[in-house]
């Protein structure tokens, strides 16, 4: 999204079946593009220095800090469209929106792609082979995908999904207390709604029902920022990505400290293990800090990955273990 050219700002009309559609979604597929353009600006941000200090190094020793993806994910300017399906339930798997970009209609990937060229100026040569073959390289851009995912955002989705979830929550009962107009005038000062119509005063390409589709996905985004973001591809209902409540203290750093009621269920090692991951780290790392031998840390985190309380991550040639929602609740319980 862009700052608001001379004749001010877009308005988006809604009838009674428009906000009978609106709705929210979390999107992983969302958190991929905007994290990836923080990455790529290498700009040292004020919320996610501790996560870009820890994930830059990875992208760069696989490479996909100029890969595919790079490619499609300027620092700044146009994201193209097919990467942002619009989601088709309250939150989709990364799994279920990478299925739908393999099945991006060639035409649709194309056109995105000559905008992408008109603003960047060219194509790389990745781009390039993609404009050539849809059909035969969206494959390998959404093996990419999962390969960034598994070293950006997976070792820290349990955390980043807590965000999104209470935002939803928050904005879900703030409809319900307040309606949808308290909702859309609350979501950003960028927004306002008047008159049956929602007006977007950052936003530079013109937006009308004729060119939008009917309804409104309202995603919340841990990485969207500072102003909201749109994705509009009819017959599709238009997309507004928005900075999530709560993500300024995404990062902070929570005590690793395990509860007594905690050491009695788990045992000392496991719950020392699961206290020390506030982030995501090798067996490597954790045997350092613990004092533990890596063949017993190794253990102790097949039981609680076993348990649910912790995932694994492939980084290279390393593996990240993270602790899990489930993992986050317990230890909250058990540190009371």
């Amino acid at each position: 999204m862009r700052r608001e050219g001379p004749d001010g700002p877009v308005r988006l009309a809604f009838s009674a079946g428009d906000l009978a559609q609106m709705r929210f979604a979390v999107s992983p597929m969302w958190e991929v593009g905007t994290s990836m353009r923080l990455l790529r600006s290498g700009a040292v941000h004020p919320v996610h220095g501790p996560w870009t200090a820890q994930v830059r190094p990875r992208l760069a020793a696989a490479g996909l800090d100029r890969g595919r993806l790079a490619e499609l994910v300027a620092p700044k300017g146009f994201v193209p469209d097919f990467l942002n399906p619009a989601p088709d339930g309250p939150a989709p798997t990364l799994e279920q929106e990478l299925a739908r970009i393999r099945a991006a209609p060639a035409a649709a990937v194309r056109r995105d792609l000559d905008r992408l060229a008109r603003e960047q100026g060219r194509l790389g040569p990745r781009s390039r082979a993609l404009y050539a073959d849809p059909q035969g390289r969206l494959a390998r851009v959404a093996e990419e995908v999962e390969q960034y995912w598994e070293l950006a955002l997976g070792p820290y989705w349990a955390q980043i999904r807590t965000v999104l979830d209470a935002d939803v929550f928050h904005r879900s009962r703030q409809v319900a207390e307040q309606g949808a107009a308290r909702l859309l005038n609350d979501l950003h000062p960028s927004l306002s709604w008047s008159g049956n119509a929602l007006r977007l005063a950052l936003r530079q390409r013109s937006l009308s029902r004729g060119t939008a589709g009917s309804g409104l996905v309202l995603i919340p985004s841990a990485f969207t920022g500072p102003v909201p973001l749109t994705r509009v591809a009819p017959p599709e209902p238009p997309q507004l990505a928005y900075p999530a409540r709560g993500t300024g203290a995404l990062w902070a750093s929570r005590p690793a400290v395990a509860g007594t009621a905690l050491t009695a269920v788990l045992g000392r090692s496991r719950a020392r293990l699961l206290a020390e991951l506030d982030t995501p780290a090798s067996t490597t790392e954790l045997a350092a800090r613990t004092g533990l031998s890596p063949g017993g840390v190794s253990q102790y985190l097949t039981a609680l990955r076993d348990a649910g309380l912790v995932s694994a991550h492939r980084a290279g040639r390393s593996v990240l273990y993270a602790r899990t929602a489930v993992g986050q609740a317990l230890l909250t319980a058990g540190s009371a």
